[in-house]
């Protein structure tokens, strides 16, 4: 069976869904609409580029190119090892999982938490022991991950986040405020660049294999046919998000006349689901982070366990599985506070590379798949990526302030072309000298 059912297109789809949906995918939003008020509409704009319309080109990419290690292979293969081992590290053990998790904690169990209790580390670390043991199950059985996610766990999230937004109908908060700070300004561009946080372009990169599973199990196995339905299936998440952000959104932006400025989205959505529903929104709140959370850290889990078990062939699968499950408890408990100061400077670093990798895909033809140009192009971006991530360290480098949009965190973009541009008269160049040697011989030979 080539051809995939509206249904089971549909059920890929949630699981996609699920996969992308987890922590950042739930605060950012809110704070977006609550920080852009009447701007909200241009901010989010920004905000469904880098956090829907990335992914899903990541998604189609990375499926025509047949993984992301070959699509990293046409700039050269080491950088295809250290980009692709550094992708999966950060959006898996390093950062991704733990964020998931702990965030699912202090959202689903703090709130309940005696005086006493909260000072403790015990309650964090029960939880993630909890939390990891269940995301170790789930993770046993890749190939039901649809029937699990797609047809259980999905729904039900966003079925309660949809309550939430209906109850916001029929029980008004506020009205639009006055967008302050970058969203007054740029609303586009600082939409734009919060999209970075929910990690999900990176993380597009890595769902392919389980894609593949889920795909392969429902009869699927011609290759044209994989490619095509998993850019169908990742179109359809998108949609998905789009709707689902739009929403947290729009609360985040009614709420802000309301109850005033947060810290946090996370903060903004406490406020808003109390409000509607009284002492029992922490219960529902609780049940969205949860399973959000949960969702995602399964997905990334699967796929960095498969990706490992494919370069560690003598490693098996569940074994891996047991690693960065274990791996990911650990950096859980050091706690959300820490692990964002870090996951800021490595987005940093990564996304522009990353960006930059989909876009010349997605050109490749344009440039006739030209390897310089991939070459020359991911060296200029990393290193003003990588100057700008150490920068956030307390490392200044000056003399990059001289690039346009280094202030908005876009310095990266005119190095990227430049970068694009020498790679292409390079590689015309290097391809025309042996053309001229053999048209040499040619005339010496007729001659």
């Amino acid at each position: 069976m080539e051809k995939m059912g509206r249904k089971n297109l549909l059920f890929v789809s949630l699981m996609i869904f699920s996969m992308f949906f987890g922590a950042g995918n739930l605060i950012f939003p809110p704070q977006l609409g609550q920080l852009s008020g009447t701007n909200m509409l241009v901010s989010m704009g920004g905000f469904l580029l880098s956090a829907v319309g990335l992914p899903i080109l990541a998604i189609a990419v990375v499926a025509k190119a047949g993984g992301l290690h070959i699509l990293a292979s046409r700039v050269h293969p080491s950088f295809a090892l250290a980009f692709t081992l550094l992708i999966y590290l950060s959006i898996g053990p390093f950062l991704g999982i733990p964020r998931a998790a702990s965030l699912a904690f202090e959202m689903g169990i703090s709130p309940f938490l005696s005086t006493t209790l909260t000072g403790s580390k015990l309650p964090l670390f029960i939880y993630t022991l909890v939390y990891f043991g269940i995301a170790f199950w789930l993770c046993m059985s890749p190939s039901k991950l649809v029937d699990r996610f797609g047809k259980i766990l999905t729904p039900a999230l966003l079925v309660l986040i949809a309550s939430i937004f209906v109850f916001s109908l029929f029980k008004p908060i506020g009205g639009f405020a006055v967008p302050s700070g970058e969203y007054a300004h740029f609303p586009l561009l600082k939409g734009f660049l919060d999209g970075y946080m929910t990690m999900d372009a990176i993380a597009a990169l890595n769902f392919g294999i389980v894609i593949s599973i889920a795909l392969k199990q429902m009869g699927v196995t011609e290759e044209k046919a994989l490619v095509s339905n998993t850019i169908k299936a990742g179109a359809i998440a998108g949609l998905f998000l789009t709707i689902i952000y739009g929403m947290l959104a729009y609360l985040g932006a009614v709420s802000q006349t309301k109850f005033g400025a947060t810290e946090n989205g996370a903060q903004t959505l406490t406020n808003v689901v109390f409000y509607l529903f009284g002492q029992n929104g922490s219960v529902v709140l609780g049940l969205i982070f949860s399973l959000a959370c949960l969702t995602t850290s399964v997905g990334l889990l699967t796929s960095c366990s498969q990706y490992f078990a494919k370069l560690m062939p003598k490693v098996s699968y569940k074994t891996w599985v047991a690693i960065l499950s274990v791996s990911s408890m650990m950096f859980a408990n050091v706690g959300l506070t820490q692990i964002l100061k870090f996951s800021v400077p490595a987005l940093t670093a990564i996304y522009p590379m990353a960006i930059v990798l989909m876009v010349l895909a997605f050109a490749n033809d344009l440039f006739k798949g030209n390897n310089y140009v991939y070459l020359f192009t991911m060296i200029f971006t990393s290193v003003v990526s990588i100057l700008d991530a150490l920068g956030q360290f307390g490392l200044k480098f000056d003399m990059l302030n001289i690039l346009p949009l280094y202030s908005k965190g876009l310095g990266w973009i005119l190095p990227a072309l430049a970068g694009a541009l020498v790679g292409f008269v390079f590689g015309s160049l290097k391809n025309k000298k042996p053309e001229e040697r053999s048209a040499l011989q040619s005339d010496k030979v007729g001659a």
